[in-house]
């Protein structure tokens, strides 16, 4: 069993949520019991998550996407009424971590990217080193990666093709089509990230580089697994991962 201060204070340092500027604020975002023995992790704060620590008598819930987005209204109302509300009903605490999860070098969504697709890591760049480069473990087609990528997060990627043979590649889990002009320069024959936007497939072509949208759900389901079974080791805590579905 922990508290949910100590909960809290032990994940802010181990990710070291101190040195990121996000969109959101990171850590407990509705507080519920003081107490936590359960918990629920999974990749965003839907209602059907929800739903479903409630049902497992879950004390709080780890998730990647949470709430309180800059740019979003303030006001709390419709979907995320119901959502707060449900959550304060049942007094089960949630915890929110977007790009301090996505960065740690162990735990994060784009090691764990890597240990699922068998990635070598050999470096980092862009802001707060978000963008992971390294080799993949054999030189490789893009219809191979295409498909090693297929195999590893059951789910079929977009793909941008390029004439190059495959063995360099730089990865950013999530919503990250925007670093592909760095990936560009990091020299690296493929990306791959988990969204794709109308001007990376000009980007992709007119560079001569592999581009792989494997989905922005299918590519951050590790980093909060890998820290829900992190902080129940550490504290004798009931862990449970659900992956609500998601296409995109």
């Amino acid at each position: 069993m922990a508290s949910r201060q100590e909960l809290e204070q032990h994940i802010h340092e181990q990710l070291q949520v101190d040195r990121f500027k996000d969109y959101c604020p990171n850590g407990l975002q509705v507080e519920g019991r003081a107490t936590i023995q359960k918990f629920v992790s999974g990749v965003t704060a839907s209602q059907a998550l929800i739903d479903a620590a409630i049902e497992k008598g879950a004390d709080a819930l780890l998730v990647h996407h949470g709430y309180f987005w800059k740019g979003e209204s303030a006001v709390i109302s419709g979907i995320k009424r119901r959502r707060v509300k449900q959550l304060l009903e049942h007094d089960v605490n949630l915890f929110a971590y977007h790009l301090p999860l996505d960065a740690h070098t162990e735990l994060g969504n784009n090691a764990q990217l890597a240990r699922v697709l068998d990635l070598t890591p050999q470096g980092t760049a862009g802001d707060m080193d978000i963008l992971w480069h390294g080799e993949t473990p054999r030189a490789m087609s893009g219809p191979e990666l295409a498909s090693h990528i297929e195999n590893a997060l059951q789910r079929t990627p977009q793909y941008i093709s390029a004439e190059t043979e495959i063995q360099r590649v730089a990865w950013c889990t999530g919503a990250a089509q925007s670093y592909i002009e760095q990936a560009v320069e990091l020299g690296v024959d493929a990306f791959i990230t988990g969204e794709i936007s109308e001007q990376t497939v000009h980007i992709a072509r007119e560079t001569g580089i592999h581009f792989f949208a494997a989905g922005h759900h299918a590519t951050e389901r590790y980093g909060v697994q890998a820290l829900g079974q992190h902080l129940a080791e550490v504290f004798g805590l009931e862990h449970t991962f659900i992956d609500i579905d998601n296409p995109v």
